[in-house]
């Protein structure tokens, strides 16, 4: 639970769980998704966009024009794709050519947060933020050439069919893995393929075992819990690596539970949380914050929006405090804002991120997607913490040494949030 995101990237590779590209790995939130625009829509949008300043308010209305009605810039814009498509002297691949007008358009808005994802860099983008990816629920790093088991998920065909954590696995569907990196071992097991099942053979101990496993739907286990106790207290711990849209529904069953057991008060961590989806990070407010409470403020160059909690009344009135790192950003800052805020909460750890904008993000016919920003985001007091980041009350850092692994005894962070709560 307390491993470094840092070496994860470095020698962990999680089959099914996927990464963002380093292209579009940036810090987001994201207000609203639109599916289905076709090449035409989506010029129409950018020209939109780059002549009007993306003036949206909060909820995106695209409109689509008839083609008498085009402006002279985009009869410009189609004539010229007509032109190259038609007259240049060499073969030209026409979804390469509109690739390259979509990325040129993106790229002249000068936003760091605007981005044109194609392929398989759409697909990740979206399994990443869905929070759901089609495998068989494991986790598998590379140590010494030797590819291993790291992590079952709960509920998982793997998990049911008996595999385990530490698992050495020496054939996938009767080939020999021996000799092919992390991410080629990742593709034999969770690529696409017609098949619904995949056969390994592992080692375990002194054993060499075969498994059947079928592929499906896994749900991203993005909320893990644990009970801490300080001060003879018992006090909740949840942490939140991404706000999917799975995150809401995680974080009220986890936290439900530690109730149960009787909790005094709760941490919450978001560290290396890099956003995800506005929606979410509302509806995990709003068990904490009530009707008459700011979440958090939207504006445009046009309008602000405050915004409130959705309860009449709250009953939890138990001590949070929030972990917050410099990876902590987006949504993850507009928790931490808002319980800082509105709910009297101490923050520990170091200033975050400090990213505050909104994207909106839209899938085209094509499969791809494209990302842009269409707001500014304020903490409940009206802050903007764009390149500033959310500051703590109780500043601390964890500082490791190489070699040296996350754990309870040396994350002074968690143990500073632990004790805060509990006083």
């Amino acid at each position: 639970m307390f491993r470094k995101k840092k070496d994860k990237k470095e020698n962990i590779e999680n089959i099914e769980e996927v990464s963002v590209p380093e292209e579009g790995n940036v810090k987001e939130i994201i207000v609203e998704r639109r599916v289905g625009f076709n090449f035409s829509e989506v010029i129409i949008i950018m020209i939109i966009a780059i002549m009007f300043g993306f003036l949206l308010g909060n909820i995106i209305n695209f409109v689509v024009f008839d083609k008498s009605g085009e402006d002279d810039e985009l009869k410009e814009l189609v004539s010229t794709y007509d032109n190259i498509i038609n007259n240049y002297y060499e073969d030209v691949d026409k979804e390469e050519l509109i690739d390259a007008g979509i990325q040129g358009m993106i790229n002249y808005l000068d936003d760091p947060y605007a981005t044109y994802f194609s392929g398989q860099a759409s697909d990740d983008f979206n399994e990443e933020l869905a929070g759901t990816y089609e495998g068989i629920g494991v986790e598998v790093m590379m140590k010494d050439n030797v590819i291993s088991i790291s992590k079952v998920f709960d509920g998982s065909s793997a998990k049911k069919e008996g595999l385990e954590v530490g698992d050495i696995i020496l054939q996938v569907n009767d080939t020999d893995v021996s000799g092919k990196t992390l991410s080629e071992v990742v593709e034999m097991i969770s690529g696409e393929d017609s098949s619904k099942n995949v056969k390994l053979t592992i080692k375990r101990g002194e054993q060499k075992l075969e498994f059947n496993v079928s592929k499906g739907t896994i749900d991203m286990p993005v909320v893990t819990s644990e009970i801490f106790t300080s001060n003879n207290k018992k006090i909740g711990y949840l942490k939140i690596e991404i706000f999917s849209l799975n995150s809401y529904e995680q974080f009220n069953s986890k936290l439900k539970e530690l109730e149960k057991e009787g909790i005094e008060g709760l941490v919450i961590d978001v560290r290396d949380n890099p956003g995800g989806y506005l929606s979410q990070v509302k509806d995990i407010l709003c068990l904490f914050l009530d009707k008459k409470q700011i979440l958090y403020q939207l504006e445009t160059k046009t309008d602000k929006e405050v915004v409130y909690g959705t309860s009449k009344s709250i009953d939890r009135d138990y001590p949070v405090s929030i972990i917050i790192n410099d990876d902590s950003a987006s949504a993850a800052e507009i928790l931490a804002s808002a319980f800082k805020e509105s709910y009297g909460s101490r923050i520990v750890g170091i200033n975050s991120y400090g990213k505050g904008t909104v994207q909106a993000a839209s899938d085209l016919n094509s499969g791809d997607t494209i990302k842009y920003t269409v707001q500014k985001w304020l903490t409940p007091l009206g802050n903007w913490v764009n390149d500033v980041g959310v500051v703590p009350t109780d500043r601390v850092e964890t500082v490791l040494h190489d070699g040296e692994t996350l754990t309870y005894d040396n994350d002074t962070m968690l143990q500073t949030a632990l004790s805060v709560v509990s006083e």
